[in-house]
């Protein structure tokens, strides 16, 4: 494994540790291409890698891939962390300081769909504080593209949905 290529897999690793969430990966792709640490593709090669050896975990939905740092990422991390410059742990760490709660916000609304035995689609919707439900909703949706516009929609529209379930239900 070349340096960079090392340095491109710390990067992630040092940022999943960083925050008390799950980052997806067009999180994760803001910082590292924005800053210009490395194209695309190679940041996907990183993260499949990293995934494949156990250090992250992947969580997909039919929208968003979002990644966790496992036990054996964080071990790695320990012992490789001098690796990172101080220059880059500074950029990383203003990047989460400036976006915290817009990235822990973005994580915590979740929606993703399936079909169900019927033939019709389960549209689950959720919003989490600290990986608790404060709302798990499951919709069903005759078809596949309705499914998806539910589950888009609730991306956009959650806390307006909570606000109103709450006022009835209180």
């Amino acid at each position: 494994m070349t340096s960079t290529f090392k340095l491109y897999k710390l990067i992630i690793l040092y940022m999943l540790n960083k925050v008390d969430f799950p980052l997806t990966n067009s999180q994760i792709s803001e910082f590292i291409l924005d800053e210009g640490y490395t194209t695309y593709f190679k940041l996907q090669q990183a993260l499949s890698e990293l995934t494949e050896s156990g250090f992250i975990r992947e969580e997909s939905t039919h929208s968003r891939t979002f990644y966790h740092l496992t036990e054996d990422g964080a071990e790695t991390l320990r012992f490789f962390k001098n690796d990172i410059s101080p220059a880059i742990q500074n950029d990383i760490d203003g990047f989460l300081k400036e976006k915290k709660y817009e990235l822990k916000n973005e994580v915590s609304v979740k929606s993703d769909y399936y079909r169900n035995t019927n033939r019709e689609y389960s549209v689950r919707c959720q919003v989490l504080e600290q990986g608790v439900p404060l709302i798990d909703l499951t919709v069903t949706a005759p078809t596949e593209s309705e499914a998806e516009t539910i589950a888009n929609n609730w991306q956009q529209k959650n806390e307006e949905i909570y606000a109103a379930i709450m006022a009835q239900l209180l």
